[in-house]
């Protein structure tokens, strides 16, 4: 009676333990990819909503003033009245400060554009033009 006693209270053997940490490593690598892929993506949708921000802000900008900031204006005029933009009622942007995109870069902003009548970019995970996946150009002309 006294050993059923000890190999009820004895723990889990080496064999049982490495079974159990293979089976966790292997489901880590399949979820671990599809996880990091969906954090990916939410920075290029945070990308896009920040971008809708910008346009609709930009719209309110121009009702007042009539016209687009210029290119050397930039987004600042957006948050600082600009010289000679007569008609300015802002801070157009709620935090009163032009947001940087996801991956800590300044957006680019261009007028006139060659897309549309402004073209407003983030440059993705890479800083440069054109790219795949995290990389790829958050734009507002697509």
């Amino acid at each position: 009676m006294l050993l059923k006693q000890k190999r009820s209270e004895r723990g889990f053997t080496l064999v049982e333990l490495l079974v159990v940490l293979a089976i966790l490593a292997l489901l880590a690598g399949i979820v671990g990819p599809r996880v990091l892929n969906q954090l990916g993506g939410a920075k290029s949708d945070t990308a896009k909503v920040q971008i809708g921000d910008f346009e609709q802000a930009l719209e309110m900008y121009k009702l007042d003033v009539g016209r687009f900031p210029t290119t050397e204006q930039g987004l600042q005029a957006l948050i600082q009245q600009p010289t000679g933009a007569t008609g300015w009622n802002g801070p157009y942007l709620k935090k009163r400060k032009v947001p940087v995109d996801p991956w800590n870069q300044g957006y680019e902003y261009r007028f006139p554009g060659q897309h549309g009548d402004y073209d407003l970019m983030s440059l993705g995970s890479d800083g440069a033009p054109g790219g795949d996946g995290e990389a790829r150009d958050v734009v507002n002309w697509e």
